[in-house]
């Protein structure tokens, strides 16, 4: 407790050189740990998420309390609430990393030179990571189960909202580190919700290798605009789905619902219903009535309106809008193409989907929208690294170098080039 509060007692760029520092000496020692050493760490942060339910619990209530008194809405309240079963979910999430394969040292190619040389590309840990985020606590055990597998060090920055949550977790899983023999700074948290910390971190190229944002506008905008070292940038989840005019109708039904109605508040949520100008009227009139009824709020085009006088006028900025509430905007687009040049023009390059039994029109969907993850026949909601098999994520990347849609351990990873050879020296 007293290296916590002499760290809070420093400068934000005093602070953050001293955490970069030690997380730069512990991403070397993780480089050397075994895969049989992370694994048993991992389901040691597990049984402490478990076992601590009650204390984790307490410290998310005096955030949950503020959020209120703020007037957060009910969307972010749900994102940033922790409970017993989501508290098992988050511990679920650190075993179902640990039984993953090892992301480090595969061989990713090779090939043996006419010269004898034996060339092979191996992955390999980033080395520090920096991970600013809003809101969600879940994140912290997420980003460090991912990152700890992947034997990189991270620097954790938090969400003022979500401070007391967060430094719970932090300390179960600095705890799990030590008993471990590990240094706990293979995962640092910034202790303080002081906004001069993320510039601080933006700056610190020196010690931080690449950033990762994870919340609104503001943020990822910012990360990009003043980062000095590579981002994995995670922009709006403005996402979209397309009933085409040839979908099963209780598909449309209830794949609509799901993907709006979930949960509102995450970044896979539906934000833009489009439907085709030729789908049957009544299935349309069907498809919104059932959102509404349900408790959405609805914004559509002059055509839309004419669907369900519940129906308001939408702006144009409607259609560039991450609601992440219990609202959404509905379009009318006349056909397939007109649908993929609305994704392209207005979407965030997250998630889209398209809902039809015409495989010729999926696979045009599919090749042509610039979206992280295109998908068929499914909800929006299946956008999550856990769902994809991958344990859990630390992101989704809407850029298009290196890592894009769920940023999973494989691409926490690198690569570097073994050469073998057996005295061969390069001709003049």
């Amino acid at each position: 407790m007293s290296a916590e509060r002499n760290l809070t007692s420093l400068s934000p760029e005093d602070l953050v050189s001293a955490l970069g520092r030690a997380a730069k000496s512990a991403s070397r020692k993780l480089s050397q740990t075994t895969e049989e050493q992370i694994n048993a760490l991992l389901h040691c942060v597990a049984v402490k998420i478990r076992e601590n339910k009650d204390y984790i619990i307490s410290e998310n209530e005096k955030d949950t309390k503020a959020g209120e008194e703020k007037g957060l809405t009910a969307a972010l309240l749900d994102r940033l609430t922790l409970t017993p079963a989501r508290i098992d979910g988050m511990a679920d999430g650190v075993e179902a990393i640990a039984a993953l394969p090892d992301p480090v040292g595969r061989s990713l190619w090779d090939t043996t030179r006419p010269n004898g040389l034996k060339i092979s590309r191996v992955s390999a840990p980033i080395g520090v990571l920096g991970m600013i985020y809003e809101s969600r606590p879940n994140v912290t055990v997420d980003a460090a189960a991912l990152c700890l597998k992947s034997r990189n060090a991270v620097i954790l920055r938090g969400g003022s909202e979500s401070l007391h949550s967060s430094l719970a977790l932090h300390q179960l899983i600095g705890e799990a580190l030590e008993e471990h023999n590990l240094p706990p700074a293979a995962v640092s948290m910034i202790p303080v919700p002081d906004r001069d910390v993320v510039g601080a971190m933006l700056v610190a190229n020196q010690y931080i290798d690449v950033m990762i944002p994870r919340g609104g506008k503001g943020l990822t905008g910012r990360v990009m605009n003043e980062a000095r070292m590579p981002v994995f940038s995670h922009l709006d989840g403005i996402c979209h789905i397309y009933v085409h005019d040839d979908v099963d109708p209780s598909t449309a039904l209830e794949v609509t619902l799901n993907a709006k109605m979930r949960r509102t508040g995450i970044c896979g949520a539906m934000e833009t219903l489009l439907l085709d100008r030729k789908l049957d009227e009544e299935l349309a009139k069907n498809i919104v009535a059932n959102l509404i009824d349900a408790g959405c709020a609805m914004v559509g085009d002059e055509s839309a309106q004419k669907l369900d006088s519940r129906i308001t006028p939408a702006t144009d900025d409607d259609w560039v809008t991450e609601y992440l509430d219990a609202k959404l905007s509905v379009r009318y687009v006349d056909g397939l193409e007109a649908a993929i040049a609305h994704i392209n023009d207005h979407g965030s390059h997250h998630t889209e989907s398209i809902l039809t039994r015409d495989e010729s029109a999926a696979d045009t969907f599919q090749k042509n929208v610039d979206s992280g993850v295109v998908m068929h026949n499914t909800s929006t909601q299946f956008s999550d690294g856990g769902e994809f098999g991958m344990g859990a994520e630390i992101g989704i990347a809407t850029g298009k170098m290196h890592a894009r849609g769920p940023v999973g351990l494989e691409q926490l990873c690198t690569y570097k080039y073994y050469v073998h050879g057996d005295g061969q020296t390069r001709p003049k």
